[in-house]
């Protein structure tokens, strides 16, 4: 026994390998593992994944009773401290619910349950308050959170393209109704898979932020390998558009001098070889493949249904339930979808004040990874998160931030939770 020990009554026991694990890191594996398995499987709820993939039943209904399934986690909130930008989430989730559905008894003759019933999409801002809630009370470390993320995000693209790999053509041919987005279709653009894209999404940002931290042949693979799964399976012009923005923009604001004057040299050349000879041409096609006339027509129907008075552009004029058999689309004698004409829609249905606050939520909770981002002293993931919201913002002329609220909630919510975290360490360290 090392007489230095025996001094102090230590028990001799066996050198240990430098290779061996500490006990408390075996005991807390367990754990680890169930936060990591709670966690993805929650979090497509959360991000509203299957909220439109109506190919798969049971994941879709579950998706759209999910925001009143998880609100008895807001009564969690008691036991914790306020999160930051509360106050501004609930007013706005209070007026978005609730104005709309009271002016639409007036606009279109609805009683207030069936107004209430059209307001059911924005009912995913409730996240904010249960996501936070939950991982409040769950507890994953932050390298937890962010893996679970990028593991489906990787998943994400793996599955689009073993589904480019061993569909046959005849699964793109399946017939469906206007308004539908199946997972699966053709059209002028050839074979489409509208596969949900926000951890996807996510995973490419964080991919291009290590990328431009320190290059090297792997990230720029991750990347180049993505954004063509974006270009080539998915087919979203609103999605590939958005991504190579984002692309160019974090390229000149992260960059060193030499990837800035690369990107202002080759930005211009990649863009044109994007819209030459692809779908993306179809972007300025004014044929009536593309469903342009029936947006044209749906705004000319919206803008003249506004008018000039000053009250329905102020606050909207609402909306009909879709279980109502009297829906928009008989009101207006046309296939008539706001979220077609995206940012007229939004001011259609909730007026400008309305299109404020929600515009209001994406800017909070940029506001929030910021000052996550400032009292952890950075982080590529935080980043990539606020590089997500960037995008919703810039592809919300074509993709309404109404479709999957949230998706905005959630990032806000994990914002606050890390600025919660750090408040909480810090005062425990005192």
């Amino acid at each position: 026994m090392n007489p230095a020990l025996a001094g102090r009554g230590a028990l001799w026991s066996a050198p240990r390998s430098r290779w061996a694990l500490p006990t408390s890191w075996l005991r807390a594996l367990p754990r680890a593992r169930s936060r990591m398995f709670v966690l993805i499987l929650l979090l497509p709820m959360f991000g509203q994944s299957f909220h439109y993939m109506k190919i798969v039943p049971p994941l879709w209904a579950l998706s759209k009773a999910w925001p009143v399934l998880t609100l008895p986690l807001a009564f969690g909130l008691l036991a914790l401290p306020r999160p930051d930008g509360s106050r501004q989430m609930l007013i706005s989730f209070t007026w978005i619910l609730l104005v709309p559905s009271f002016i639409a008894i007036v606009t279109f003759q609805q009683n207030f349950f069936l107004g209430l019933l059209a307001q059911t999409k924005m009912l995913p801002l409730l996240y904010f308050f249960t996501f936070y809630v939950l991982l409040a009370k769950l507890n994953p470390t932050p390298q937890e959170l962010q893996t679970a993320i990028l593991a489906i995000g990787v998943a994400t693209f793996a599955l689009l393209v073993a589904f480019a790999v061993l569909l046959p053509e005849a699964a793109y041919m399946t017939p469906y109704k206007p308004g539908d987005s199946p997972l699966f279709s053709h059209d002028n653009r050839g074979n489409r898979i509208r596969m949900p894209m926000f951890f996807g999404m996510i995973c490419l940002f964080y991919a291009y932020r290590r990328f431009l931290a320190r290059p090297g042949l792997g990230w720029a693979a991750a990347v180049a390998g993505g954004f063509y799964v974006l270009l080539q399976i998915v087919r979203m012009r609103s999605f590939v558009l958005g991504a190579a923005a984002m692309l160019v923009l974090n390229a000149l604001r992260l960059g060193g001098t030499r990837t800035r004057l690369s990107t202002l040299a080759l930005a211009p050349v990649g863009l044109m070889a994007i819209f030459m000879g692809s779908y993306m041409a179809t972007a300025f096609s004014t044929d009536a493949s593309t469903g342009i006339d029936t947006r044209w027509i749906s705004s000319h129907k919206a803008l003249e249904f506004l008018g000039v008075d000053p009250w329905h552009w102020a606050f909207g004029v609402g909306t009909i339930s879709p279980i109502d058999p009297a829906g928009l689309m008989t009101w207006f004698s046309h296939f008539f979808f706001l979220a077609d004409i995206t940012w007229l829609g939004v001011v259609f249905e909730y007026g400008l004040v309305g299109a404020a606050l929600i515009l209001g939520i994406a800017a909070r909770a940029l506001l929030l990874l910021a000052r996550a981002r400032a009292l952890e002293g950075g982080g590529l993931f935080l980043g990539a998160l606020s590089d997500y919201l960037l995008y919703a913002v810039i592809i919300s002329p074509l993709n309404p931030l109404t479709l999957a609220p949230g998706e905005l909630t959630m990032i806000a919510a994990i914002a606050a939770w890390r600025i919660a975290h750090v408040r909480t360490r810090d005062a425990s360290a005192w």
